[in-house]
């Protein structure tokens, strides 16, 4: 029997770097949802505030197992 994958868009973010945002982003997803199995890396962007500090953003794409 073959399987079923969801994927859904996630958003990570770091004052550190793009790879923290990723991790982070992957470590809060994985605290519900289980079997995640590939997460791809669409976009990398840096949100610019006011007074000069920067974000670093990472937007994933990440797919899990689909369960009955």
């Amino acid at each position: 029997m073959g399987s079923v994958y969801k994927i859904v868009e996630i958003i990570g973010t770091s004052e550190k770097s793009w790879e923290d945002a990723a991790r982070v982003a992957l470590e809060t997803a994985s605290k519900t949802i289980k079997e995640i199995r590939i997460a791809e890396v669409n976009k990398l962007d840096i949100k610019v505030e006011k007074d000069g500090r920067i974000t670093f953003r990472a937007k994933l794409d990440i797919s899990f197992k689909y369960k009955k």
